[in-house]
């Protein structure tokens, strides 16, 4: 079980960055009435930056597992 939690929390963090963007996207949208623009430009956002996150990690965890051997 210690072996899989580091990759437990990828799915998480890669959910959160595309929910905040998200959200501070549809907040920005409600206070400068740009709907839907800005919600839009924060999800592409979020999911760029929880996708390089994610393959960054993935990458890490792998180098990890092939130096134990």
């Amino acid at each position: 079980m210690r072996q899989l939690a580091p990759y437990l929390s990828l799915g998480t963090q890669l959910a959160a960055s595309v929910l905040v963007m998200g959200g501070l996207g549809w907040f920005a949208d409600d206070y400068f009435g740009t709907t839907p623009w800005l919600l839009v430009v924060g999800l592409s956002l979020g999911s760029t930056v929880g996708l390089i996150q994610f393959l960054r990690a993935v990458t890490a965890l792998s180098g990890r597992k092939t130096e134990h051997r």
